[in-house]
């Protein structure tokens, strides 16, 4: 039996038709209506988070996984304003969110009634869209809250939020089966032949042109910027770029240079990155970069043949440096040994490392490069993937999000190679800062905390390196061992 609110209904009926099959679930009595839906819903699995903020980070790994929106519902009041860090992470990422609020009637809010706030717009710009259902009286009212719902969910590459006011008595379940709704579809415009021929024709016909990807990132791109130093001849003057957020500034100062960039994405969206964008085009990107990478192999081009060799003398420099016991060992080795694992790196340091030592494509949270959330992207792509996921990341990013471990869902295929310096190492790096008697203590966070106690809390496997041998043998144990459970290397440097 479903709900007998007739929005929550409309709600769930259309949640399956625009193919959404995956809710990341919180507790609350608001929003019980709600996941008492999508629980029951036979097309929707369910994964409960209590931590809303840990929660909204889960879907976004879960969109990441799955490559399709994922829903989190939160019940009424600040436990949306939870969500936020997550939302605007998919926002930048082009992630499709969808956010389900439980709300109180529109007339208690703020009249001092328990849980109430203005939630409609709560998450601001970084939704595409925001609608709060009616609660249906009449067939017009209930072809609005149809029409909203849909309205929403058409967006299929950026969050939306839906808010769902719900009259008390909240928990009657009486109603045997959900309405058949109209759904409405929505074709978005796309790149032509034509377009595609005339992308790839000016690129080749450039005499510098350079293809850049964000995320997934170009690894050693940042090195080979400081190799160059002012060397013009390897300033591109055509830049194509297919979206995505670039770990290095030293790079976006670079390519600042070029003449002009062409930004390809699905969204059509100007984003100006390199302040030279000369056009836009809404496309696939990993459609149009294939389609120059074909192109190259048949027509070779001088400018990038300069830039791979550039690129794979600096890979050779990476592959024979064997730096002393440190974070930047651990990472080398780790990628070394990994093969084709699926890895998503924190920021800072971590995500650094990786632009040095990662041959293929890693996960990374760019879009806005806060460190919160990580840890729970990673483990909720984990829980919806068959193959083993692992996160490589700092001390404070873990210590920030440590309440993604205390979560039922976590099986064995998730892996933790934790990076612990004692504080925020990345300040070390900033020129002038070493001048400020509050770095260590205020800016870089320092602190004694371990990993070995919230593991045992959460039925984690633990191991600790404290030099190049157990750091060598741990980063084995992370990819060899069967288990059923997560398991953590703590790397103390």
């Amino acid at each position: 039996m479903y709900s007998n609110k007739e929005n929550v209904n409309i709600l769930t009926a259309l949640l399956v038709a625009h193919g959404i099959h995956h809710a990341v679930v919180c507790p609350g009595s608001r929003n019980a209506a709600i996941v008492h839906n999508l629980n029951e819903c036979p097309d929707i699995a369910c994964y409960p988070v209590t931590d809303e903020r840990s929660a909204g980070f889960y879907a976004l790994g879960m969109t990441q996984a799955l490559n399709e929106p994922v829903a989190v519902c939160v019940t009424s009041g600040t436990a949306l304003l939870n969500l936020a860090p997550a939302v605007a992470e998919a926002y930048y990422q082009h992630r499709p969110l969808v956010v389900i609020s439980a709300d109180r009637p529109q007339q208690w809010i703020d009249q001092l009634d328990g849980q109430t706030l203005p939630q409609t717009d709560a998450l601001g710009r970084f939704v595409r869209r925001a609608v709060s259902l009616p609660e249906p009286h009449n067939a017009e009212t209930r072809w609005y809250c149809n029409r909203l719902v849909n309205e929403a969910l058409i967006e299929k590459h950026a969050p939306i939020h839906i808010n769902v006011p719900i009259t008390e008595p909240l928990f009657q379940f009486s109603t045997p089966q959900l309405p058949v709704e109209r759904k409405i579809d929505f074709l978005p415009a796309d790149a032509t032949n034509i377009t595609l021929t005339h992308i790839c024709r000016m690129f080749l016909q450039a005499k510098r042109p350079m293809l850049i990807a964000g995320q997934p990132m170009n690894p050693l791109m940042d090195e080979a910027v400081v190799q160059i130093g002012d060397d013009e001849s390897y300033v591109p003057d055509f830049v194509l770029y297919t979206g995505g957020s670039i770990v290095s500034k030293r790079l976006k100062h670079f390519l600042r240079k070029a003449k002009e960039s062409w930004v390809v994405n699905r969204e059509g969206e100007v984003t100006d990155t390199f302040m030279n964008l000369t056009n836009v085009i809404q496309a696939d990107p990993e459609v149009v970069a294939d389609l120059i990478r074909f192109n190259l192999e048949e027509m070779p081009h001088p400018f990038v043949q300069k830039w791979e060799a550039l690129l794979a003398e600096i890979r050779q420099k990476v592959e024979e440096e064997e730096p002393a016991y440190s974070q930047a060992a651990a990472v080398k080795y780790f990628e070394k040994q990994r093969g084709e694992n699926i890895v998503h790196y924190a920021n800072s340091m971590a995500i650094r490392l990786a632009n040095i030592y990662s041959k293929t494509p890693v996960y990374c949270n760019r879009g806005v490069n806060g460190i919160e959330g990580s840890l729970s992207t990673a483990a909720g792509f984990s829980v919806v993937a068959d193959e083993m996921v692992f996160c490589v990341i700092g001390d404070l990013s873990f210590f920030y999000d440590q309440n993604a471990l205390w979560n039922q869902n976590l099986r064995g295929n998730f892996r933790i190679l934790l990076l612990n310096n004692g504080k925020g190492g990345i300040f070390d790096m900033l020129p002038g800062l070493e001048q400020s008697p509050a770095r260590d203590k205020y800016v870089s966070a320092e602190h004694p905390a371990k990993a070995e106690g919230i593991c045992q809390q959460n039925n984690v496997g633990y191991r600790r390196a404290e030099n190049m041998e157990q750091m060598r043998q741990g980063i084995d144990w992370l990819l060899t061992t069967e288990s059923e459970h997560p398991m953590l290397l703590e790397v103390l440097t």
